[in-house]
């Protein structure tokens, strides 16, 4: 499987967030230290708002702090929820259009396959891919 931008970058922001712990952050610092669009960056911000994952605050002195210790986060919940469980081929979503749908046997590997691999994350929390906070501590300076 491979991980969308919206997806990359919504985990970007949760371990700057898990890094920068209980800090503020703003969605423009972000932003910049990843050289992304703020506006961009933003709608990722959105949702990570309302899946629950993180926090905003408006204002001055607003940003977004993460909405639960970064330990209780999965790292397989968040790419379910950013990536609204996309499937991995075509039919696995609405569309059957596949000439060789009622006969493929493609389906059940690809299936285990994608559960697998969202196994492995949820096998992870925040907490355990920022592990290295120092070190992340530094590069995430801007």
């Amino acid at each position: 499987m491979q991980l969308d931008k919206f997806t990359d970058y919504a985990l970007r922001v949760l371990m700057t967030l898990a890094v920068r712990a209980p800090a503020r952050v703003p969605t423009s610092e972000i932003a910049t230290i990843f050289g992304l669009s703020e506006n961009h960056l933003s709608k990722v911000a959105t949702q990570l708002v309302r899946e629950g994952f993180a926090a905003s605050e408006r204002g001055r002195n607003g940003g977004l702090t993460l909405a639960h210790p970064a330990d209780q986060i999965r790292v397989g919940a968040v790419v379910r929820a950013m990536k609204r469980n996309d499937p991995v081929v075509e039919c696995f979503g609405t569309d059957k259009s596949c000439l060789i749908l009622p006969a493929c046997g493609l389906r059940q590997p690809l299936a285990q396959a994608q559960e697998a691999f969202y196994a492995t994350l949820d096998s992870f929390t925040l907490s355990d891919v920022t592990s290295s906070q120092h070190e992340l501590s530094t590069l995430l300076e801007t």
